[in-house]
């Protein structure tokens, strides 16, 4: 640890500059700097130049495995170059207190003080539910400071909710556990927050792959130990960008139709004597299928079956990836993108079929890929609002960007693949 002047020159450092460019690559090295030494001038001015480190907790991209991970399926996913950072140290006080930058006031939990509070929500109870999760699976925590910045769209799918947990777990481990705490860990601590102090019955993918760095593959097959498989793909490498389309929707309110997903599927699986999809087969959809269309419903039978097949593509896409099979990669994509939207469903809302910001994007952009011959895109994430994934050829970019401005009036992030996940930067 190091005071905030001390750090602010440590990050200008040759080795703090190594660190910037690795974790965000050359480019944005001038812009990162600036960043960093806001975030520590903030620090200051809020809690003094006191001992502070370093965090970084990034967002990430669902790639494949469109809800899958809470019926114990497969995701192909990555962490983004786009992340939630923070300045802090630890306190004696029994008090985590956070300021979040572009927020009004301050996030204060006290630790002594960490059932659920009824009505209680947003950050403060997120965080309350990670300081619980912390003891809830034999950890210890403790106060600290923190002033935190973040580039991770909100309400967007690209998991800032879970980039802001990895980040604060990251934060407790390093100064209260010696940083044992791994990444599956540290998600099923953050999924225990989003269950029990949320009330969001999500799965681990997104903490997973914020926490865990760069490309890889989740079976959640067993969720206390989800196995885990990196990827090596440079898609910059290959002529293409990985390119989030922001909507114009936002996705906050949404609780009840993301819940409808698993437990639709839920249904259907315990109708075959199951628990969660990943115990059943289409073949016993197919021989049970009056029934399940009168008990479960024929919206639950569809995204069954689409949990079914998407879990099949998570193994295809990365078998073609591995070998360098890029076209039949974005076949798959595709056939991802309209499984979302035809059998999963997942692309706007029943109860509001006039705001469909996710379908127009969608309409727009497979008209864009036909024209110029080449690409792939798909929902992005829960869905029904929020943003898409475009793979577009790198000569495109730009232009698609302009398109999509030019047409929607929204945005484009070009992101790439960054093999951190959460950390403490040591510098």
């Amino acid at each position: 640890m190091a005071t905030t002047q001390l750090m602010k020159e440590r990050i200008a450092s040759q080795e703090g500059q190594q660190m910037l460019a690795n974790l965000y690559g050359k480019e944005m090295l001038e812009m990162q700097t600036g960043r960093y030494s806001s975030l520590l001038t903030q620090y200051e001015e809020l809690f003094g130049a006191g001992d502070v480190r370093l965090f970084s907790a990034p967002g990430r991209s669902e790639i494949g495995g469109n809800h899958t991970d809470h019926n114990y399926g497969k995701v192909l996913a990555a962490s983004i170059n786009l992340d939630t950072i923070a300045a802090s140290a630890p306190t004696s006080d029994r008090r985590i207190t956070i300021v979040s930058e572009g927020y009004p006031g301050q996030t204060v939990v006290d630790l002594d003080e960490l059932g659920p509070i009824e009505g209680e929500g947003g950050t403060t109870a997120l965080v309350r539910g990670i300081a619980a999760g912390f003891l809830e699976f034999g950890y210890h925590i403790g106060g600290f400071t923190a002033y935190v910045s973040s580039n991770v769209l909100s309400a967007s799918g690209l998991s800032s909710s879970a980039s802001f947990e990895m980040l604060v777990s990251t934060i407790l481990s390093t100064y209260y556990n010696d940083g044992v705490l791994d990444a599956v860990m540290m998600s099923r601590i953050g999924q225990f927050s989003e269950n029990r102090y949320w009330h969001k019955p999500s799965g681990m993918l997104d903490q997973m792959a914020c926490a865990y760095g760069g490309l890889i593959t989740i079976d959640f097959k067993d969720p206390a130990q989800p196995v885990i498989e990196p990827i090596e793909y440079p898609f910059r490498d290959k002529g293409y960008s990985l390119v989030i389309v922001a909507t114009g929707g936002n996705h906050a309110d949404l609780t009840a139709d993301y819940a409808a997903v698993p437990n639709e599927m839920f249904e259907v699986a315990r109708l075959l004597g199951g628990q969660v999809c990943r115990d059943i087969t289409a073949e016993q959809i197919y021989e049970n299928l009056g029934m399940l269309r009168e008990q479960a419903g024929d919206r639950a039978v569809l995204r069954a079956l689409h949990f079914l097949e998407e879990n099949r593509r998570v193994d295809e896409q990365a078998a073609a990836l591995r070998n360098d099979e890029f076209d039949k990669f974005l076949t798959l994509i595709t056939e991802s993108g309209n499984s979302s939207w035809k059998w999963l469903q997942n692309c706007y809302r029943d109860s509001d079929s006039r705001e469909q910001g996710i379908t127009i994007a969608l309409a727009l952009t497979e008209q864009y890929l036909r024209k110029i011959g080449k690409g792939a895109c798909r929902v992005h994430g829960g869905g029904f609002a929020g943003v898409i994934l475009a793979i577009v050829p790198g000569e495109s970019a730009d232009e698609y960007a302009q398109f999509i401005g030019g047409t929607l009036g929204t945005q484009t992030f070009t992101i790439n693949v960054r093999q951190q996940g959460a950390i403490c930067l040591a510098i």
